[in-house]
């Protein structure tokens, strides 16, 4: 009898262990903790941090003060109406002080404020450092022509020290804090969208991820919800605005996915009611609001897009900075390299014409602006026919 001794290379099959491979990027992502920007947009009273901490289950807006309306801060207990001819506050007493006109004139002009807070949640093992920009006073004033204008400083402003982190030397501990989604609400007492929305919209949409909001959704019958859905998407396919549309889903996904983020494409702009207050219905504890015909289920679809808004965020929050990162901040760092380019070679042209007199140099500073005011000129008109070709297309 012999014995047969097989070689390590003799066997059918063999690990070498790659299939470990995306455990291991599981556990450092986990390790390392995950970092998001949101920025909440829309006018006074929508809803926006009843929303926000409802999406996350979190009290991010508990030392905020509510200005009356002479100014002074108050925590949220009160309300601010109009009454007669003048603004007055309604916290009890009908009869308060009319404004002045300087405050009428802050109302005119009142500037939007930017707030970011950002907290840290953990949820089973898994830390989320979550930043929420608000922009209380955005429409809040009577002229709202530049309200959005301090809105696409700060993003431009968050890209620029990104665009700094990358050419220093750390740059394996750049902290990012580009915006990566705007949730911007939209009144549900309208019958589509306001100038101001669609003004909006047209500046940011190529600088951020816009993803529409009807805010209070139940204040709307199902049939208004659907006709008012319809009239948003058909303006901002009109005007040519480009929100966050989701990708498509690969073929080798399940079913149940596929049906999943099918529901959530033919639900934007998201119709939502947002509550953190539980309450017991049908037997059960649920958060939702009660009115006098009956409850307001915010996890329910039939009630409201809660769900599907939360599931969208948390199920693409990773194409969402991909996104931002590829496309829009991209975008970004292209225009400030040609930017530099430009300016480095008129200083090299001013250089070399060194010994001309004063007159030849202002003329050939003016030459320079003026071929970069052509370059601009030609870029605005490349960009509006991609836009034109790109709504083409979609029809």
């Amino acid at each position: 009898m012999s014995s047969e001794v097989k070689s390590g290379n003799e066997h059918p099959q063999s690990y070498v262990g790659f299939a470990n491979l995306p455990n291991q990027v599981h556990r450092k992502s986990v390790k390392k903790g995950f970092e998001f920007t949101l920025m909440v947009v829309g006018e006074s009273g929508l809803g926006k941090s009843t929303l926000v901490n409802s999406l996350f289950l979190a009290d991010l807006y508990s030392d905020r003060k509510i200005p009356d309306a002479k100014g002074n801060g108050h925590h949220a207990n009160g309300t601010v109406g109009v009454v007669g001819n003048g603004y007055r506050p309604t916290t009890g007493a009908r009869n308060g002080p009319e404004l002045t006109s300087q405050q009428l004139l802050e109302k005119f002009h009142k500037n939007v404020k930017i707030s970011a807070k950002t907290v840290e949640i953990e949820e089973r093992g898994v830390k989320l450092r979550l930043t929420v920009v608000d922009t209380p006073g955005f429409g809040d004033a009577i002229n709202n022509e530049d309200s959005f204008q301090s809105i696409v400083k700060y993003i431009d402003d968050q890209f620029e020290k990104f665009f700094h982190g990358e050419r220093g030397l750390n740059r394996r501990n750049i902290t990012d804090s580009r915006v990566h989604c705007c949730f911007y609400f939209i009144s549900p007492f309208g019958r589509g969208l306001k100038p101001l929305d669609i003004q909006f919209m047209r500046q940011l949409h190529q600088k951020v991820n816009i993803v529409p909001v009807i805010s209070r959704a139940d204040a709307l019958t199902k049939k208004e919800v659907d006709d008012l859905k319809k009239q948003i998407r058909r303006e901002i396919n009109d005007e040519g605005i480009k929100v966050y549309t989701l990708p498509e889903v690969d073929e080798d996904e399940d079913q149940e996915y596929k049906e999943e983020v099918r529901q959530m494409k033919e639900a934007m702009p998201f119709a939502v009611a947002g509550s953190t207050t539980s309450i017991e219905a049908k037997g059960k504890k649920l958060r939702g609001r009660v009115y006098p015909w009956g409850v307001v289920e915010i996890e329910n679809p039939e009630h409201s897009d809660f769900i599907k808004l939360r599931n969208m965020l948390i199920t693409h929050m990773q194409d969402l900075q991909e996104v931002t990162q590829e496309v829009h901040y991209e975008n970004y760092r292209l225009q400030k390299l040609a930017e530099e380019a430009r300016a480095g070679q008129a200083e090299l042209i001013l250089d070399h014409h060194a010994g001309d007199t004063a007159t030849d140099k202002e003329k050939m500073k003016r030459m320079l602006e003026e071929k970069e005011s052509e370059l601009r000129k030609m870029q605005e008109m490349m960009a509006k026919m991609k836009a034109e070709m790109s709504m083409n297309s979609s029809k």
